[in-house]
């Protein structure tokens, strides 16, 4: 049988490949978040890398929740602060606009309903 789609996410039967495993421990970035020093330094690596904006949006949203549950806040703003800024330079709404976009949706719903009577 041939090798499924590369980006589905199956394995190939009979393959050594496991889940947990890490296959290409080149490309692995380390989270450390022990200290806030630790936690800086994970977040300039996470900015200088070179991986798509999903991925490093991905390691901080990891490095931010395992902050938070081991009760290392201002790890976790930090985190999230460097997640808001990337969001920014990408050109990606925030969590605050979402609520504007909103409505923006219901002030056109408005006049199209006005304006159809």
């Amino acid at each position: 049988m041939a090798d499924p789609k590369v980006g589905t996410g199956k394995k190939p039967k009979g393959s050594d490949r496991r889940l947990y495993t890490d296959e290409n421990p080149k490309d692995t970035v380390s989270i450390k978040y022990a200290t806030v020093k630790d936690a800086k330094e994970t977040i300039a690596k996470v900015k200088r890398i070179n991986k798509p904006y999903a991925r490093k949006i991905q390691i901080l949203t990891v490095l931010e929740q395992r902050a938070r549950f081991a009760g290392k806040a201002e790890q976790a703003a930090l985190a999230r602060k460097a997640k808001e800024q990337l969001r920014k330079a990408h050109g990606r709404k925030t969590g605050d606009n979402k609520t504007q976009s909103k409505t923006r949706k219901k002030t056109r719903v408005q006049r199209k309903s006005k304006s159809s009577k």
